[in-house]
């Protein structure tokens, strides 16, 4: 079915503007315009506007979704895994907030005791910000990949080349060392370096290489990349760089 934008806003429950504003920044474009200039939308934009509504749900700012629905690897079905897993994760939270509302309460009325730390428990949503930020590596950080791509397209071939050729060989030698465990100096060293590496094409924060390193076990395509050098080694990256994350946050 073929919807107008006034239809599709009424039957999507947000304004016309918002519509307009999605295609002049150019999230959502129509499926086609009218001779008239009337903006038509199909199928297909129905649902990557539901997907942009459910991450919009998420407090996902529009810049990061523009450049994560932007991706050519961007899988729908996948992001609606990913949404559900962080809705579960908000109804949860919110449950933790009645419930710290109903305790309050009763310790108001000195009908429960209640330690004063279950006053702000529930505040905390460490879990959903950490999936969260996965999500936004998994499909594309917008400051990361901006840099990324402007740092990339001033290289020339034989230079990338080179860079590859470096990154393989890294990869070998932390192979290598899988042996000595993680917490090796040498294993550490070899995981700095690894880290270097991914600073040299975007700002990437101990935060953000520890999520980086959860993408080589969970995303089926980095792990297959790093067990094509060793068997567990996927799991072996993630945790040394975990170790690593761990032991400058500390600092």
């Amino acid at each position: 079915m073929t919807y107008t934008v006034h239809q599709l806003a009424e039957l999507a429950n947000i304004s016309v503007r918002t519509l307009h504003y999605y295609d002049e920044i150019g999230l959502l474009r129509p499926a086609f315009l009218a001779p008239n200039g009337y903006r038509y939308y199909e199928e297909n934009e129905l649902i990557l506007l539901q997907q942009i509504l459910f991450f919009r749900e998420l407090e996902f700012p529009l810049k990061v979704i523009k450049h994560m629905l932007g991706q050519k690897d961007y899988n729908i079905q996948e992001g609606l895994r990913q949404q559900k897993k962080l809705l579960k994760m908000k109804q949860n939270r919110t449950q933790k907030l009645i419930q710290t509302i109903d305790k309050t309460l009763k310790r108001m009325q000195k009908n429960q005791k209640m330690k004063d730390q279950e006053l702000y428990d529930a505040f905390e949503d460490k879990d959903m910000k950490q999936y969260q930020d996965e999500v936004k590596e998994r499909w594309g950080n917008s400051d990361a990949y901006t840099q990324s791509m402007k740092r990339v397209s001033k290289m020339t071939k034989k230079e990338m080349e080179k860079l590859k050729a470096k990154g393989i060989e890294l990869t070998q030698k932390i192979a290598e060392s899988m042996n000595k465990g993680i917490a090796d100096p040498e294993v550490q060293f070899l995981i700095k370096k690894h880290h270097e590496g991914i600073n040299f094409f975007y700002e990437c924060g101990y935060d953000m290489y520890k999520n980086l390193g959860s993408l080589y076990v969970n995303d089926k395509r980095f792990g297959d990349y790093y067990e094509k050098f060793a068997p567990g080694l996927a799991t072996f990256m993630k945790d040394a760089i975990d170790y690593y994350c761990s032991n400058h946050t500390q600092k």
